[in-house]
């Protein structure tokens, strides 16, 4: 296997799941402020041009980070990050879907119409008047679910898992690119410290977030 990785919080969500689980894999850079990800060859492997892939012994290519998270997970099942069992699978899938549906697809969204619109302005159609909303939105669904996760260490029951990964690193990137959450949120606060504490969080940011300024 080889795992094609760049700068960004996609990326680094899967550099943390693989310290998580204390799987080395051999890795292949790819420059995405070059747009290398949006040409050929990356292309030719991954039409959806984005960061990560996952390129298989048989020459398959896994790209979509949950699907790599899944795939990796059916190959090394301990420490369990989606589950046991398949009551445990579904559950982390319910919260991961919702951490993704309801903030971190906003929020990466309302970057690449405002902060990064010189970047993605030739890569894909982008909406800058819609950014502020986005963003808005960002901001009332982490209130949301503030209040879900009310008494929770993780966003999961008792489970550290993929959801946290996703949502952590969509935050801790978001805090350097114009969207930080409100530190009123207690709840949420005291999560992201406690994820912010596991050793994989430093580890696995990019070399280039100094350089960048961002946290990715």
């Amino acid at each position: 296997m080889l795992l094609y990785q760049s700068f960004g919080p996609n990326p680094r969500a899967v550099r943390m799941f693989l310290l998580e689980k204390g799987i080395t894999l051999p890795f292949q850079e790819v420059e995405i402020f070059k747009a290398e990800n949006r040409q050929r060859p990356y292309t030719d492997m991954n039409p959806g041009g984005q960061i990560p892939a996952l390129l298989l012994a048989d020459g398959r290519c896994i790209a979509e980070t949950v699907a790599i998270f899944e795939y990796l997970e059916e190959k090394h099942p301990n420490p369990p990050l989606v589950g046991s069992t398949p009551e445990e699978r579904a559950e982390t899938r319910m919260w991961q879907r919702r951490v993704e549906l309801n903030i971190t697809e906003n929020l990466y969204a309302g970057f690449r119409f405002a902060e990064g619109a010189e970047i993605f302005r030739s890569r894909m159609h982008i909406i800058p008047q819609a950014a502020a909303d986005l963003k808005a939105i960002v901001q009332e669904r982490l209130a949301w679910l503030d209040g879900l996760i009310a008494g929770r260490t993780y966003i999961v029951p008792d489970r550290f898992t993929i959801a946290d990964i996703i949502l952590y690193c969509a935050l801790d990137f978001g805090g350097s690119a114009g969207q930080k959450f409100d530190p009123a949120l207690g709840n949420i606060a005291r999560w992201f410290e406690r994820v912010n504490s596991r050793p994989s969080a430093e580890k696995s940011l990019h070399p280039q977030a100094k350089q960048s300024g961002m946290r990715g």
